[in-house]
């Protein structure tokens, strides 16, 4: 059966499976890493005949992707989704229905949460695929091809949804993939389909490569969708030497890349494993730059030794600098031990981007600026100030419905005009407004503090880094230049060509 793996096209850039879909304005998009693991599934493990296409990437509109599915003409199409472009990812599948007549196949976290209502969006939805879908795309194929479409056999198939007559039915979730080792390494795929050169993340050097090697996070943060609804709170590993093959095949196979991320929840639960991972590469000799998700609790000997096994930078998500909002999200952090932790990754010689988040549950005017004062004292080489989202199937979902202070649940609201996600809360204490204009206000605080300049100039010296550094400036000045060209058009300040009245409107004096 020829099967089609398709991240569908989309007005924007958008990385479909980050933690925070969104049009970025450092430019940073995934690798459409889910899309990749079912393909080499199918490759490795059936007769089917796979083809993944990047549309996003691509920047391929509808009718070069309609086209591109008409060439190949497959029996069957996947279609990853999230939150923000579930409506108009449901809309190109029935575009695709008016071309041919594959069946089609939608997966992703937004599906996984809300199966019912997302089937019930278009009757050309033939299938979702819940959870994790490595192997579920190739038990649909295989069904398909031997049974056609019998509900009988279909029940069979752990985490799907389907129609019988008019009834949705959902089958038992699929049962979590205990061996990752068992599956095929992702890398195999980018280098079959997809370019290296496509992706980019601002906080490495390029070209990057994703791939993870654990699924699952045991913490119970109660923002965080992956652990709620897709890779579930069961930390599973695979196994340092399965790991490490995968860093050497990358290393031989695809030299052009210039650093490995580890995109796993969090690559650091396991200090053990960790340790074991460095070990292996360093006896292997391998000359391997890479970066990770990581806890601000790691002490000082794991991170020398995740330093010299060619550790650059840690992804940390200090979230707030008030205690009581880290409670209430239950981030299991204490506030001394971030501070410890980032006084020893400096030691070390880690790099750290520091993520932190408005809008949690609790959080007011007050405990948000001190957020800012322990991002100015914890003094990352990168920060990154979002607000908090709601996505569907979290905790933080059903709390803030609940209270009341749910923006909206039109999923086609989510992005603003730039294709970046709005402030989806709102508080009687701390408006939705406010968030929006203190994530901005905030990252310009922060970089233009002359310590943190002085900063990134001593510390980016090296060609490589400075190159990085100066492109991840040029994108993010480029969005704030556009924005407050928008701002002062809605003021009634500049012309359609975005050049300024004589008369200055007393609101900007």
């Amino acid at each position: 059966m020829k099967i089609m793996l398709l991240n569908s096209p989309y007005r924007v850039k958008i990385s479909k499976d980050s933690r925070w879909p969104e049009f970025t304005k450092s430019g940073t998009l995934y690798y459409p890493f889910w899309l990749s693991y079912a393909t080499g599934v199918l490759m490795e493990f059936s007769n089917h005949k796979p083809l993944l296409v990047d549309a996003v990437a691509k920047e391929m509109d509808q009718k070069e992707t309609l086209k591109t599915i008409e060439k190949f003409d497959p029996e069957m199409i996947v279609v990853e989704t999230s939150t923000p472009t579930i409506h108009s990812d449901v809309n190109f599948i029935d575009k695709i229905k008016e071309i041919k007549e594959s069946k089609i196949v939608l997966a992703g976290k937004h599906v996984s949460a809300l199966s019912i209502d997302t089937m019930q969006m278009s009757k050309n939805i033939d299938f979702l695929a819940r959870g994790e879908y490595d192997y579920t795309i190739k038990d649909i194929a295989d069904h398909l091809e031997k049974n056609g479409f019998k509900s009988n056999g279909l029940k069979q198939i752990p985490g799907i949804s389907f129609r019988e007559n008019k009834t949705i039915i959902n089958t038992p979730p699929r049962p979590l993939i205990q061996d990752l080792d068992s599956l095929p390494f992702v890398s195999k795929v980018y280098k079959e389909f997809l370019s290296v050169y496509d992706y980019k993340y601002a906080l490495a050097r390029y070209p990057m490569l994703q791939t993870w090697t654990s699924r699952g996070c045991p913490a119970r943060c109660n923002y965080c969708d992956y652990p709620q609804v897709f890779t579930m709170h069961t930390f599973r590993m695979r196994s340092p030497k399965n790991v490490v093959d995968e860093v050497e095949f990358i290393n031989k196979k695809i030299p052009q890349v210039k650093e490995i991320f580890f995109e796993d929840d969090t690559f650091t639960i396991n200090r053990d494993r960790v340790s074991a991972i460095c070990k292996e590469i360093k006896e292997r000799g391998l000359d391997v730059v890479w970066s990770c998700n990581a806890r601000a609790q790691l002490d000082y000997d794991i991170m020398k030794t995740m330093k010299d096994a060619g550790a650059r930078i840690l992804i940390v998500g200090y979230e707030s600098g008030n205690q009581q909002v880290l409670n209430n999200i239950r981030k299991g952090v204490e506030l001394a031990q971030a501070e410890r932790f980032t006084r020893d990754a400096k030691k070390v010689g880690l790099r750290i981007f520091g993520c932190f988040m408005i809008g949690l549950s609790g959080d007011t005017k007050e405990s948000v600026e001190q957020t800012f004062q322990f991002a100015k004292r914890m003094n990352p080489d990168m920060v990154f100030f979002q607000q908090a989202v709601p996505f569907p199937g979290t905790e933080f979902y059903e709390w803030a419905k609940h209270n009341g202070y749910l923006v909206t649940e039109k999923y086609d609201e989510w992005l603003d005009e730039n294709g970046q996600l709005k402030c989806l809360v709102n508080y009687p204490h701390l408006t939705s407004e406010e968030i929006n204009e203190l994530r901005d206000k905030l990252m310009i605080r922060f970089y233009t503090n002359p310590k943190q300049i002085w900063q990134t100039i001593t510390k980016n010296l090296d060609p490589v880094e400075g190159v990085r550094v100066f492109g991840y400036a040029l994108s993010y000045a480029a969005y704030l230049a556009k924005r407050l060209t928008k701002g002062r058009k809605a003021l009634g300040v500049v012309n359609s060509n975005g050049k300024a009245h004589k008369k200055k409107s007393p609101m900007l004096n």
